[in-house]
């Protein structure tokens, strides 16, 4: 048997290189390189390799360790999982940095390759710099919170051990079912240890990721069921993105008219004015697609994992007889809500229920005018949010008008946390698939940036905007300075409201006065967060870092401002403030959030008893 001598980072690297998927006929590259943070945990292991041993992988170097996965995230998710960056980083505090959004890529069903340095496996020396000397378990290492984190985890502590760990970490992220963060822990004496691998290891190897066909007798339980409901209403979710089955939806809606509501993760399915699209659903829902919702006798999931935005925490569908039909190549999401499960590729399930039902010749109930009317009420209230003048300033919803209005409908808009994430859901008009970036299953603050670089990596023709609050800015805004080196242009425009006002609003909503969640300078005389707010100059402090910078006070500076930055050639900051508290607000939905059911505050203790009394009025599935 033919060897090669490498070092196990050396031999990972040619190993990574070598892989390649296939679907539908197309082969394509897997991994395209690996991001990176550099410490005495994986300097002198992967990066030497990198350095020396790349083959075509390309490294670039991250700022912030949790943003540079969420760049790695953003990438695949636009690649519709086809793609993926693998993310290293040092051992101890540089590892446990990738914690958080390797959580928020498996959250999203999301492919990252995390490589964490470890502790030596020789356990000489010992204690190493940034080690956990948990005297209890000394085999625990700072890398053990990926366990929880992770859809496939290992410690190589021989070098010879890559070779059945790195083929299981590609199938599971090659798996769209199981897919999610991998993680390689790597001790640093073991990256730097040679062995003489089989060169039939580095051979390039395909992964064929076949569309898996529903079962028949499944098509034959959802077919039965549909044929006896009225008024059906399907929820798409990003599993329809990833399947490339935006086509077969519209095929199938229109064939049975059947009105479409969107997840987060779903939106541009479909165009925002074909003529079944309500748009999107539950709490951050639109009038139309909630009052369906209502209605419906029956929901047809599409790729979605039903998060409690989506089913606006189970309350969204009240009608005594709505029952559930699921179609997701994930057998854990097909069978929520206890439908029936459809285990199967979104497009090869939605051909084969279309066939099904097209041979009992359904159609749906609903009058030739009752969607279009419920279209033409949301389209009009959308109108209204985005002509809003408010007294004071610019309003949130104002602004995202000018946005919309102005950048083009092929441009991509990331976003991920705090209000923007609620009005972009309901007002955001999307004309193209993937021109809506939103990172929702794990609302993650601080995405925003990071994911619009990963976006831009993947989509380098398009312009890409990172739409961010302050709050969102001030968490992670260094993956900026990446764009810069990288070349890889992005627009961030931050709507400055002064603070978590999402979560203040929240706060409020349930009867707090306010606490903590806007940036005011401590009062002498309260003692608390309550004086005046702080002005932070964010175009300035982009300029300091080297991007292009404006700040528009109104809307005609605001569509000035992104016009100018469509001309420039690096990334761009558009500082925007907005008056606080005016987004949008529900429309007939609810949230579960916990309530207090005994305060100091009278406010908060009746806002507890009415939330009780709600989940007392709701069926539990």
């Amino acid at each position: 048997m033919s060897t090669i001598r490498l070092t196990m980072a050396q031999a990972l690297l040619k190993f990574l290189d070598q892989q390649y998927i296939s679907v539908d006929g197309e082969e394509i590259k897997f991994v395209k390189g690996v991001m990176g943070i550099f410490g005495h945990g994986n300097v002198t292991g992967l990066g030497e390799a990198l350095e020396n041993a790349a083959g075509e992988l390309v490294y670039v170097q991250g700022k912030n360790e949790q943003g540079m996965v969420h760049a790695a995230a953003a990438f695949a998710k636009q690649k519709n999982r086809k793609q993926i960056y693998a993310c290293t980083s040092s051992i101890g505090p540089g590892a446990l940095n990738m914690i958080t959004a390797a959580a928020t890529a498996t959250v999203n069903r999301i492919p990252v390759l995390l490589l964490p340095g470890d502790n030596f496996a020789s356990r000489q020396p010992d204690p190493v710099l940034q080690q956990l000397e948990v005297v209890s378990d000394y085999t625990i290492s700072a890398n053990e919170p990926f366990k929880s984190v992770s859809k496939y985890w290992d410690r190589i502590v021989r070098p010879e051990q890559l070779m059945t760990a790195a083929v299981q970490a590609i199938r599971v992220l090659t798996d769209p079912a199981e897919t999610g963060a991998v993680t390689l822990a790597l001790p640093q004496d073991v990256q730097a240890e040679a062995y003489d691998y089989p060169l039939s290891f580095f051979e390039r190897k395909v992964h064929y990721i076949d569309r898996r066909p529903p079962a028949p007798d499944a098509i034959k339980r959802a077919a039965a069921l549909i044929a006896q409901k009225k008024k059906p209403l399907i929820v798409a979710g990003g599993g329809v993105l990833y399947a490339d089955a935006t086509r077969e939806l519209a095929a199938f809606a229109e064939a049975y008219h059947i009105p479409v509501a969107e997840t987060q993760a779903g939106k541009s399915v479909l165009p925002w004015n074909h003529s079944l699209n309500v748009g999107g659903v539950g709490v951050t829902g639109t009038l139309a697609a909630n009052k369906l919702a209502q209605e419906a006798d029956l929901i047809i999931g599409l790729g979605t994992r039903y998060s409690d935005f989506t089913t606006a925490s189970k309350s969204a569908f009240t009608n005594p007889d709505v029952q559930f039909v699921n179609i997701n190549v994930s057998a854990f999401d097909s069978s929520k809500l206890n439908g029936v499960a459809i285990t199967a590729d979104a497009k090869e399930g939605l051909i084969a229920l279309h066939a099904a039902l097209a041979d009992v010749q359904y159609a749906s109930s609903y009058s030739e005018g009752a969607i279009a009317a419920l279209k033409r009420e949301w389209d009009g209230e959308v109108d209204r949010l985005f002509a809003i003048e408010h007294e004071l300033g610019l309003a949130q919803t104002r602004a995202l008008g000018v946005i919309q209005e102005t950048i083009d409908p092929s441009s991509v808009i990331v976003c991920a946390a705090g209000s923007m994430p609620g009005d972009l859901h309901r007002v955001w008009r999307p004309v193209e698939p993937k021109t809506y970036h939103m990172e929702y299953g794990f609302s993650c603050m601080g995405y925003e940036i990071a994911g619009a670089f990963g976006v831009a990596l993947a989509e380098p023709d398009r312009e890409v905007y990172a739409l961010v609050g302050d709050g969102g800015y001030l968490m992670l805004h260094s993956e900026l300075v990446t764009s810069l080196q990288e070349g890889r242009k992005i627009t961030v425009l931050l709507l400055d409201n002064h603070g978590f006002q999402c979560i203040h609003g929240l706060q409020k909503s349930q009867g707090s006065a306010g606490f903590g969640n806007e940036f005011r300078y401590r009062s002498e005389e309260t003692g608390r967060l309550t004086g005046e707010y702080m002005q932070i100059d964010f175009a300035a402090h982009a300029r300091a870092l080297g991007a292009k910078s404006f700040k528009a006070n109104n809307a005609e500076e605001l569509k000035a401002a992104i016009e100018q930055a469509k001309q420039e050639t690096v990334s761009t900051l558009i500082e925007v403030p907005v008056v606080p508290g005016t987004g949008t607000g529900g429309y007939e939905s609810w949230w579960n959030v916990g309530v207090p059911e005994v305060s100091e505050s009278a406010n908060v203790t009746k806002a507890g008893q009415a939330m009780n009394e709600k989940i007392r009025s709701i069926t539990l599935l």
